[in-house]
């Protein structure tokens, strides 16, 4: 009921203050973000008509039409507040250029305006809890509109080993807006769809290891998994603080890195961020569509084969850079040895992690909300397996609540085993062949929500930099059959905004990113209908 409480209550006010409103000039739902802001620089688009025909394509998409389940509550307030910041522009005083814009917060990140925070659990629906995430409050700072809260896959995907990514106990299944019934993968699966689909045009995502980068490229958007460190987690629901980090999703590398300058930052209350104010650059004004000319790059092909037509457009993406004038090198990547290794000792330190890092954050949680341990959500979900586990179980809560404690000396030595493996195997593909990136296909196109059988994945380069705590962008490279599909350019710590530089160079020579058709299924194309049904 959460879900439709607060979505009906604010879009009612939005279509209430729309009829007494002069209609605003048309503005392409796919605009960027910058397109939007030099609409409200230049008079003619106001961030409170900007947020109405937000809450209006939600309305008419997400609950109908398509129902593409991308949104799990709207902020009562995100009117008021962009009446607010249309006023201060009058004034003359501009934040910046989020000044206006409205975005999504995936559904793990508190918020202080009157929604819950619930990871997707019903669990947590009464998780009201008055707090803005530091991530939240720098937004806001910048100017930024919290728009509300995106679906996700429960528990960030971290609940079972047969779930289904973008499924939530509290939404249901949010939809890849290219092909209905294929995956918007996880966990920030509402975020890379509400993009995709033209509800918002930057949202936050939040990744331990392919959570912002898969439904970025399954979705054909930009998604940066940040350097680990860069962005403050502090009242954001936890799998892991040696993994964790929040990072930005939007249609374009500018978007992004305009997010990531108001994002990035210190916070006295997390640790791991105590260098990200020295670290930190001016990420927007680094951009340069030249940025790729001269630069040594490392093409890595450890998924090729996999999907022959994900290479071929691989192919295209690196005469592309070639063109652009970057040096491309061939590296041979980890064998598969290296990888089991690294994978096996990371899922064991993961449930370790999760045990602390969750239990920390339950006992925080609203005064309503009465379970306030992991032990407690395994109950819940038991007696509740109607609504939380219609699809599948709860087998990773069950082994990570019999994870030994933190300060476990084997759970100490598998997480510096994983971690140094992993960094040795970045730094080692980075110095060896005298590359700053490396790029790979981000993974293939989005394979079909199969509840039976189970989805296939085609593989993916998230598990390297997602334990090393290295920097991850995922941009648009191409599509089959109308799918997209992404290009990953992986660098070494703190390299984020180089990454950014080249994304963007990349961005500007291609143009590769398509809008969705919000077709039911692939089949129906031209392509492939009269082979269907050739009668």
């Amino acid at each position: 009921m959460l879900k439709i409480l607060t979505c009906t209550a604010v879009l009612a006010a939005a279509a209430s203050t729309a009829q007494a409103q002069p209609a605003a000039p048309a503005l392409s739902p796919f605009a960027s973000g910058a397109e939007q802001e030099a609409a409200m620089r230049a008079g003619t688009l106001t961030s409170e008509a900007l947020v109405q025909a937000d809450l209006a394509r939600i309305a008419a998409m997400d609950r109908t039409g398509p129902r593409l389940n991308a949104v799990i509550a709207l902020n009562p307030h995100a009117l008021a507040d962009a009446r607010r910041l249309d006023a201060e522009r009058r004034a003359g005083h501009v934040r910046g250029p989020l000044h206006g814009i409205p975005v999504l917060l995936k559904d793990n990140i508190e918020s202080n305006d009157g929604t819950a925070t619930t990871a997707g659990s019903l669990a947590l629906i009464d998780n009201i809890t008055g707090r803005d995430a530091p991530l939240v409050k720098r937004l806001t700072d910048a100017g930024a509109v919290i728009l509300g809260k995106a679906n996700l896959s429960e528990w960030a995907n971290f609940r079972s080993t047969h779930s289904i990514s973008g499924w939530t106990g509290i939404a249901g299944l949010a939809r890849n807006p290219y092909s209905l019934d294929r995956t918007a993968c996880g966990s920030s699966a509402g975020s890379a769809v509400a993009v995709a689909a033209g509800f918002v045009t930057l949202a936050v995502g939040t990744e331990t290891d392919g959570s912002v980068t898969c439904p970025a490229a399954s979705n054909g958007v930009v998604g940066l998994k940040p350097t680990l460190g860069l962005i403050s987690r502090t009242y954001v629901v936890p799998i892991s603080p040696e993994q964790d980090t929040p990072g930005p999703m939007t249609r374009t590398v500018r978007d992004a890195a305009a997010m990531f300058d108001a994002m990035a930052g210190s916070d006295p209350a997390d640790p791991w961020t105590k260098d990200a104010d020295a670290h930190k650059t001016n990420y927007l004004a680094a951009l340069n569509p030249d940025a790729l000319r001269g630069a040594r790059i490392g093409v890595l092909r450890m998924t090729a084969g996999r999907s022959p037509q994900t290479d071929a457009v691989f192919e295209d993406a690196l005469t592309a850079l070639r063109n652009a004038g970057a040096i491309l090198v061939e590296v041979k990547g980890p064998d598969d040895s290296a990888m089991n290794a690294i994978s096996a000792n990371e899922g064991q330190a993961l449930r370790v992690e999760f045990k602390a890092a969750l239990n920390s954050y339950l006992a925080t949680t609203a005064p309503k909300v009465t379970t306030r341990s992991l032990d407690a959500l395994i109950d819940f979900n038991s007696k509740e397996q109607r609504r939380e586990m219609p699809l599948f179980g709860q087998e990773i809560f069950e082994d990570s609540s019999k994870a030994p404690p933190i300060t476990d000396s084997g759970y100490l030595e598998k997480r510096a085993t994983a971690r140094r493996l992993a960094r040795e195997a970045l730094d080692k593909m980075l110095a060896d062949n005298n590359v700053e990136a490396l790029i790979g296909p981000s993974t293939g196109p989005a394979t079909i929500v199969d509840p039976v059988d189970g989805s296939r994945g085609l593989g993916s380069y998230s598990t390297l930099p997602a334990v090393s705590g290295y920097p991850h962008l995922t941009v648009p490279m191409g599509a089959i059959s109308g799918l997209p599909v992404n290009m990953s350019i992986i660098g070494p710590a703190w390299s984020d905004g180089r990454l950014l530089a080249l994304g963007y160079a990349f961005e500007q020579a291609t143009h590769a990113r398509i809008d969705p058709q919000f077709l039911p299924n692939v089949t129906v194309r031209p392509e492939f209908a009269k082979a269907f049904d050739p009668r």
